[in-house]
């Protein structure tokens, strides 16, 4: 039987404090000047006659629709809060952009790295370039404090409902949300507790960090070919490595003869990998997990993601079924205990602090199984534009992304190392 209470719409102070995720944001926002390293894009060309005025009510139906959205964060007495706003005081514009033939990548590019400051700016900014005769290109910059990979398929797919309705000189007729993200932030210190209560949810899980992460290294030593600078710079790009559908099905197959999961055997290869390369035999990697723990939140954008840390041991020269063995093991155990926010470990664990790494760990494995964003917008056809990002938030990201051919047969999958 699940105990956990059911997120509901909850009771609310008089000051909205911040999410745990949000907290670790917000500081990072308010004490770097690498905040684009939490700036989440979304970039599309619409071709066919685009009305304005019905896309830029959208927008504000959009943020209508979605609290964090027009919510800033304002401190008072040292002490972050939500300040969730109207509608009509955070109408959001939509900004032109203008760049002469050739150049419109380069000014796409200057605009999303433009920094927030979450303390007066609205977290989400919407631009529109006239490229041609009936062709725009829009360009969505929203700062991961409020939106996570899995908030873009229910943002675009809102946007898209909202600009139809509007077309029609019409309200959008969806259905209400049933919680808002401020809810989410009170809910979860509910589930978690209080940490001096040793049967609470966020006892029990500090326990089992505490002991599971005992020893961990510091830093992750890999083979760069440059010093690590004292500050972390951020800079960085992005190799992509493709695997094909041969690969794909004998890599499924093996996960399946050894009652793992795909993610597992990349966890291990990576695990492997990095041995081999002189990072030692403990190798932690950091993973995001969606944290939509309650299915009232599935169509609500918002920052929900958590982070754990994946411990793989490659002492004693183990075979590689032996060291997927031990993956699968730590990894079951590390996803029962996904609750407690990434930000609480750090100060439990109290690792050694530098600007120049991330603390706990140094190398990130994301594997993209979210929902993707359906782009279908009434009279226009839609397809996504790439915006390069150069910016790398950790030493080394992979991100895994699987295709699937149309009866749903392995396609081949996207390794993208960052």
């Amino acid at each position: 039987v699940d105990a956990r209470p059911k997120l509901r719409t909850m009771p609310r102070p008089e000051r909205l404090p911040l999410s745990y995720v949000q907290r670790r944001m917000w500081f990072v926002n308010q004490t770097s000047d690498q905040g684009q390293a939490h700036h989440v894009r979304t970039c599309l060309r619409l071709t066919g006659p685009l009305d304005r005025g019905a896309l830029e009510a959208a927008v504000g139906d959009l943020v209508d629709r979605h609290e964090v959205l027009r919510t800033l964060l304002p401190e008072h007495e040292g002490q972050p809060y939500q300040l969730v706003l109207t509608g009509e005081q955070a109408r959001p514009t939509i900004r032109s952009v203008t760049a002469a033939p050739g150049e419109l990548r380069e000014v796409l590019e200057e605009v999303a790295r433009a920094p927030f400051d979450l303390v007066t700016d609205l977290p989400l900014r919407v631009f529109l370039a006239e490229v041609g005769v009936d062709e725009h290109v829009l360009l969505l910059v929203a700062h991961h404090i409020a939106c996570d990979g899995w908030s873009m398929a229910p943002l675009a797919r809102d946007l898209a409902t909202a600009y139809e309705a509007r077309l029609r000189k019409d309200l959008p007729g969806w259905e209400p949300l049933e919680v808002q993200y401020a809810d989410y932030t009170l809910w979860m210190r509910q589930l978690l507790g209080d940490e001096a209560d040793q049967d609470s949810v966020i006892a029990g899980q500090v326990a089992y960090w505490r002991e599971t992460l005992r020893g961990l290294p510091d830093q992750l030593e890999l083979p760069t070919d440059r010093p690590r600078p004292p500050v972390a710079s951020h800079r960085g790009d992005t190799i992509l490595v493709n695997a094909d559908a041969d690969l794909h099905r004998d890599l499924l197959a093996l996960a399946q003869h050894h009652r793992a999961s795909l993610f597992m055997v990349v966890q291990a290869a990576l695990a492997a990998l990095l041995n081999r390369l002189g990072a030692g035999t403990d190798i932690p990697v950091g993973t995001p997990v969606a944290g939509r723990t309650d299915a009232a939140l599935d169509d609500l954008v918002g920052c929900f993601i958590n982070l754990l840390v994946l411990r793989a041991d490659v002492s004693g020269e183990p075979t590689f079924a032996e060291l997927l063995d031990r993956v699968r093991q730590a990894d079951l155990a590390a996803f029962s205990n996904q609750d407690l926010p990434f930000e609480r470990l750090v100060e439990t664990l109290n690792p050694a602090r530098s600007l120049a790494r991330h603390p706990l760990f140094q190398v990130l494995l994301v594997h993209q199984n979210n929902t993707k964003a359906e782009l279908e917008f009434a009279g226009l056809s839609a397809r996504t534009e790439p915006v390069s990002d150069p910016v790398a938030e950790f030493d080394l990201t992979l991100d895994v992304l699987e295709n699937h051919a149309a009866d749903g047969r392995p396609d081949g999958i996207h390794f993208c190392f960052e």
